[in-house]
């Protein structure tokens, strides 16, 4: 039987959701080997094809080209998930962008979004995403945008949210915030590609059917975080739309890999 790589995660949501799949509990035609990167690391890492199934940034898709193309299950997208700009005392996010901002990477979702709310973001510096709430609590930065869990712990560093993105993105188009979907290498052929696809929808139901199933992966990759963050991230990030992007959840996607951002 041959083997998939498949790059995700080590983020809660990931490692609830695709659990099933990398442990063998959903029938598949292939095996998978897992590979859990930042996913800004996973974005670059498409550029030169690394692996048949990978997790992806909605805002890295015009970079990668037709390299992958997106299946509809395993996607992180939804409504009230979109990522923060935070900082030490509260301000504008005009204000916010004159300063140095801490970014998760420049093909992630969240500094396109973040390029399109603040068109005038100049000084930005690239930190992995769990480095920049200290960056920005030390005064290292003037401001940070935060993905991930750190949307539930900024205050815990004496920060403030300056803006919420999600909610800025929602208001001008009326869609879900399209964060990151799986996709699949172009050179597969059709029936893996559809076995892959079936495997990772029945990965997510397999995670909403028997939520304590994980809990020992989950925290084995989030050690830092305590099960009340764990249970948070989750809940907002893997959702019906988790299953199947639908056809608004593909709209949401075109429309922000078409933004000149």
């Amino acid at each position: 039987m041959r083997t998939l790589t498949f790059g995700y995660s080590p983020c809660p949501n990931d490692t609830f959701a695709f659990h099933a799949l990398s442990h063998g509990l959903v029938a598949l035609p292939f095996r998978i080997e897992p590979v859990l990167l930042d996913i800004e690391e996973l974005n670059r890492r498409a550029h030169e094809g690394a692996f048949d199934l990978t997790k992806l940034s909605v805002g890295a898709f015009a970079a990668v080209g037709d390299r992958y193309k997106l299946l509809r299950s395993g996607a992180a997208l939804g409504h009230g998930v979109g990522p923060l700009v935070v900082a030490r005392t509260a301000m504008s996010l005009a204000d916010a962008v004159r300063g140095r901002v801490a970014i998760p990477g420049r093909e992630t979702t969240a500094f396109r979004l973040l390029r399109l709310a603040a068109p005038a973001l100049d000084r930005v510096e690239e930190l992995r995403y769990d480095q920049i709430l200290r960056a920005v609590s030390e005064g290292a930065v003037d401001a940070g945008l935060i993905i991930h869990e750190s949307r539930f712990t900024y205050a815990d560093h004496g920060l403030v949210k300056v803006a919420d993105l999600g909610e800025w993105w929602e208001e001008e188009t009326g869609l879900p915030v399209p964060l990151a979907g799986i996709c699949a290498r172009d050179d597969l052929e059709p029936a893996i590609v559809a076995a892959a696809e079936q495997g990772i929808r029945a990965s997510v139901q397999h995670a909403f059917d028997h939520p304590e199933a994980s809990r020992d992966y989950v925290r084995a990759h989030s050690q830092e975080l305590s099960d009340e963050v764990c249970d948070a991230h989750i809940r907002l990030y893997v959702n019906r739309l988790s299953l199947d992007v639908g056809d608004e959840g593909l709209r949401a996607i075109a429309r922000l890999v078409a933004a000149d951002g």
